[in-house]
């Protein structure tokens, strides 16, 4: 319904009485009246700016390629490390692509289509005018940029979220919880890493502390390497099963989290390569 106001008709009576009376006095007066023009200016119209694209400089062929181990020092902290909406597109490399700092900035590193013989899917976590950025494995709360093609797309439905101080992990298929379980983390010494990384791909375990189950290797490293075993500072944080049921619950692992045997089969069964996961206190 709309909000205008309704102005009332004036009666004939008045108005032919109001023309008169103007008229009258025109023939009375002298001078011919003074008839004021008013002149309607158009607005100007304003064109929208251009949108800049920023252009890739070439990457120098010697450029060092990130490994399971080493990512070269100078990409920028993620923008949103405890951003919990889910992130719904992936990218793979067909083969290795440079990472620049910024849109249009310094290449810093190549980004490979494999890790140890895993294909890699990155999750995307920003987009402007010609770049995207996507989370870096071996490195914690950081991303990289890259020109918007030479790459493949992937979508991601699956989202997997740690809240730390309850020992919860919870599975998530578009956007809607499908299971959560109970599980242990790290101690306050070899702490879970927060903020928002990836499941890398899967690997075999050994032992029967395992549960005989593979593990889901995560992107995200130690956070102070020192702080682990010497034969676990090279390695990255996982999700895999545990015999004991008494470790649910608690902070006591070297940064893994120990999930129960029937939430690992449900997540070796339904979580792929590039599927986020964010760590919240």
């Amino acid at each position: 319904m709309s909000l205008a106001r309704t102005r009332r008709t004036k009666p004939v009576c008045a108005v032919v009485l109001s023309f008169c009376v103007i008229a009258g006095l025109s023939r009375m007066t002298t001078p011919e009246p003074v008839r004021a023009h008013v002149v309607v200016q158009p607005e100007p119209r304003v064109e929208p700016a251009p949108v800049r694209t920023m252009r890739a400089v070439a990457a120098p062929k010697d450029l060092p390629v990130i490994t399971y181990r080493h990512v070269p020092r100078g990409f920028p902290a993620d923008p949103g490390p405890a951003d919990a909406a889910p992130l719904t597109e992936g990218l793979h490399a067909p083969r290795r692509l440079p990472l620049y700092d910024a849109p249009g900035g310094k290449p810093r590193a190549f980004l490979p289509a494999h890790i140890r013989g895993v294909e890699i899917t990155v999750p995307i976590v920003e987009r402007r005018p010609g770049w995207v950025a996507v989370l870096l494995p071996s490195v914690n709360r950081r991303v990289g940029w890259l020109p918007d093609s030479g790459w493949h797309a992937r979508a991601l439905r699956d989202q997997l979220v740690l809240h730390r101080a309850r020992h919860e992990l919870t599975w998530l298929r578009d956007g809607v919880r499908q299971e959560s379980w109970t599980v242990a983390t790290g101690s306050d010494r070899t702490p879970t890493p927060l903020g928002r990384t990836f499941v890398l791909g899967r690997t075999g375990t050994h032992g029967s502390v395992y549960a005989g189950l593979d593990a889901l290797v995560l992107g995200a490293v130690p956070d102070d390497r020192d702080a682990v075993a010497p034969g676990l500072r090279d390695a990255h944080t996982g999700i895999h099963s545990w015999y004991s049921s008494s470790a649910f619950g608690r902070s006591i692992s070297n940064g893994c989290i120990r999930v129960p045997k029937d939430g690992q089969r449900a997540l070796l069964d339904n979580i792929g390569p590039g599927t986020p996961v964010i760590v919240l206190d």
